[in-house]
């Protein structure tokens, strides 16, 4: 009903159109806990929904639970069993020959994995010496190329008309082949573990110079605009903002370069080393040792994986604050 104020303004009809509204959604809301098995409105947890759906969704939602727990373990255990077995079978293959009859090979070309053990075994000590000659290579000298990659980063991107002609020069670089730079490498630095560690750091600039200036300036426009909101200079903003966000992606060149530093440093003692595992590997292929060879691939291999998972824990240690880690916790 139409009613007037003392002004003669019209006042429109919201008291009765109010209750009309709220009977209509009262009605809806009997109806749905009517259809759902409930017995009023708003019934809890399992209303509007099949009788004891509620229940079921919480009993396969809860970690507690038995039947949930047991899913779990499947799961770990087969992301753990199904390749420890497929490389159990691998290796039993390999043992009976398959892999010779298959290809073609003789037994000096592709030692059997019992002769590989049997070497390891024999030159423990050896090989453990020469892989931590190895690893020092690749640590001091991975070191060294993502600091000076790094610190290209930096400059492109305060500098960008200077800087970007350092991002060109890291990736030319990078794609100089190792067996071109060992002999200069050598001539620079002599034949000492300071060459290795400069073919490294060579091989493992461009990765980290890349990564760092791709966090570096993939920051949000907001985030920029907020700090200098609040008078913050170029170097707060370098400091709180763009080297926070850049962390992601220093962690992942440095796991890249894991890998890389191992395979420059064992190249380079190829060529001028009188220790290491490439110098070692190196001397048993031209004196057809093979298992000796082969087992100085297999603590290349293990030194490089041991290599990797430090670094991933370093950096599940300082990125406890980014979201991919908090995600990873909480599932």
């Amino acid at each position: 009903m139409m009613e007037s104020n003392t002004a003669g303004n019209t006042v429109s009809e919201m008291p009765y159109t109010g209750a009309k509204e709220r009977g209509l959604i009262g009605a809806g809301i009997h109806a749905a806990s009517s259809s759902g098995g409930g017995t009023g409105a708003g019934a809890g947890p399992g209303a509007g929904a099949p009788a004891g759906t509620g229940h079921s969704l919480e009993a396969k939602g809860n970690p507690g639970n038995p039947g949930m727990r047991r899913t779990l373990l499947l799961s770990r255990l087969a992301a753990v069993g199904l390749p420890l077995l497929a490389g159990v079978l691998f290796i039993v293959l390999w043992q009976q020959g398959l892999f010779h009859k298959l290809f073609g090979l003789q037994k000096y070309q592709l030692p059997l994995p019992g002769a590989i053990a049997e070497a390891l075994q024999d030159n423990f000590s050896l090989l453990l010496s020469y892989s931590g000659y190895t690893l020092a290579e690749a640590i001091l000298g991975m070191l060294a190329g993502s600091a000076l990659g790094f610190g290209v980063a930096l400059l492109a991107v305060s500098w960008p008309k200077w800087g970007s002609s350092g991002l060109l020069l890291a990736a030319a670089l990078n794609a100089v082949p190792i067996v071109a730079l060992a002999p200069i490498m050598n001539l620079w630095f002599g034949d000492g573990i300071g060459s290795r560690a400069a073919i490294v750091a060579a091989t493992t600039m461009a990765a980290m110079a890349m990564n760092a200036y791709k966090g570096m300036t993939a920051v949000d426009p907001l985030a920029i605009d907020l700090m200098q909101s609040y008078a913050a200079g170029k170097g707060a903003v370098f400091r709180h903002l763009r080297i926070q966000n850049s962390l992601p992606y220093v962690f992942t060149a440095l796991k890249i370069n894991t890998t890389a530093s191992m395979i420059g440093a064992i190249v380079g003692e190829f060529f001028y080393s009188s220790r290491g595992l490439g110098y070692l590997l190196s001397n048993s292929i031209k004196i057809a040792q093979m298992p000796l060879g082969w087992s100085c691939i297999v603590v290349a291999a293990l030194a490089g994986i041991l290599f990797y998972l430090v670094v991933e824990r370093l950096e599940k240690a300082f990125l406890k604050w980014h979201p991919s880690r908090r995600d990873a916790a909480g599932s």
